[in-house]
């Protein structure tokens, strides 16, 4: 029998690649010319078209809270840019804290959200004994002079540990994914309600539901779950004064005065098609959330429609790319973290931008990476973070001496 020693040669070097990739990576380059940067494999295996929307939206952040934030800082007596530069240290985080997150493989990822939501259920608790109340709600932990609102870090890292349930259930069909899952929504809901923070449940839920729906939910438990979300949506609106009065004053606006609606509708109207001007606009020295819940209305009056509908866009690209990404994947995983992540960004902006133009009724939702807020713009880095992580292309190039091979590291 006549032996192909090339070819035989090809298949052990392939094998010593692969081995050596797997099980000692640095080993295998011990030529540095064979080294590749890892930013540059990180660079060559994110999408780079959702890191540049990214990038896109922070920057008009940036902008946004130049101009919207002194006249807050007037009203409070400090520095003109007091809350520009902080939201500018709280941006370098998060992107930080995304880039970071990006890096890491899909079982650490798995690792990470299953720590970081445990602390966040913690912290949740410990709202309840230690935090302090803001406009009859306690959701805020103080550490010296850093607020934390751990309900916002709770979405991401919940959505990905139920990504991670209802992912089990296809390798082992007697795993209690629903039950699980449905226990863990319990609790956090049971928490939220403590604080009270109907907002945070309605947004975790719809993200719930929607994860289940995707995962394989039969009809006839998504009317199950429709007809519970209306009675609780009932209860609510028996049993908390604030989310009544929230309600009837979306639904009679001429009986029910809703201040800040009012002067968000009124920035619209004088912003008209191309805006007042950078620094032109009135309404931010006369709404008390102009830099968190109502900046979008600060964006209509000062920029106008014509960058209402650039930032429009640049959300709905962001949700248009992670869908097309979820359509060329199979690994369920990946699809119920990265719908559940798109989710939150996409129900999160349309619903702020909504309640500005009093679509939906008032609630402090902030619009991603633009309203001003630590906890806000960290917890959604850390979810572009994972998404990006979920996306990415798992293979390097592997040299070897003559030829070469894509090993794949999925």
């Amino acid at each position: 029998m006549i032996v192909d020693c090339h070819s035989l040669w090809y298949q052990i070097n392939i094998w010593y690649a692969s081995i050596s990739y797997v099980f000692n990576y640095k080993s295998f380059y011990k030529d540095p010319n064979l080294r590749k940067n890892n930013f540059q494999l990180w660079w060559n295996s994110v999408d780079r078209f959702s890191v540049s929307i990214i990038f896109l939206i922070v920057a008009f952040s940036i902008v946004i809270i130049t101009t919207a934030s002194p006249a807050i800082a007037y009203r409070i007596d400090v520095e003109p840019f007091y809350f520009m530069k902080r939201q500018m240290i709280f941006l370098s985080l998060g992107i930080s804290c995304m880039i970071g997150i990006s890096f890491l493989s899909v079982d650490n990822i798995k690792r990470f959200a299953l720590i970081g939501l445990c602390i966040s259920i913690l912290c949740l608790v410990a709202v309840l004994f230690f935090g302090y109340q803001i406009k009859g709600s306690k959701r805020w932990l103080q550490f010296s002079s850093i607020s934390i609102q751990p309900s916002e870090f709770v979405k991401p890292f919940f959505i990905v540990v139920t990504a991670w349930l209802f992912s089990i259930k296809y390798e082992d069909k007697s795993f209690p994914a629903f039950k699980a899952s449905f226990l863990l929504y319990l609790l956090l809901v049971g928490l939220l309600m403590m604080q009270p923070d109907f907002g945070m449940v309605m947004t975790i839920s719809v993200i719930w539901i929607g994860q289940l729906f995707i995962s394989g939910l039969s009809l006839v438990w998504f009317f199950v779950l429709s007809v519970f979300g209306i009675i609780s949506i009932s209860l609510a609106y028996i049993f908390f004064p604030h989310v009544q009065r929230r309600i009837d004053s979306f639904l009679n606006p001429e009986v029910f005065e809703n201040y800040q609606v009012r002067k968000s509708l009124e920035a619209f109207k004088k912003g008209g098609f191309y805006g007042e001007g950078l620094g032109e606009g009135i309404v931010k020295h006369q709404l008390p959330d102009s830099h968190t819940d109502f900046i979008f209305a600060v964006i209509g009056e000062e920029m106008g429609f014509i960058m209402c509908m650039f930032l429009l866009s640049m959300y709905a690209l962001l949700v248009i790319r992670g869908l097309y990404i979820v359509a060329n994947t199979s690994n369920n995983f990946n699809i119920l973290a990265i719908s559940g992540i798109l989710m939150q960004i996409g129900l999160q902006s349309v619903f702020n931008m909504g309640v500005t133009l009093h679509l939906f009724p008032t609630k402090g939702m902030t619009l991603p990476l633009i309203s001003y807020g630590g906890s806000s713009a960290i917890a959604i880095a850390i979810a572009l973070g994972m998404m990006l992580a979920f996306s990415r292309e798992r293979y390097d190039t592997i040299k070897l001496p003559t030829r070469s091979y894509k090993i794949n590291i999925r």
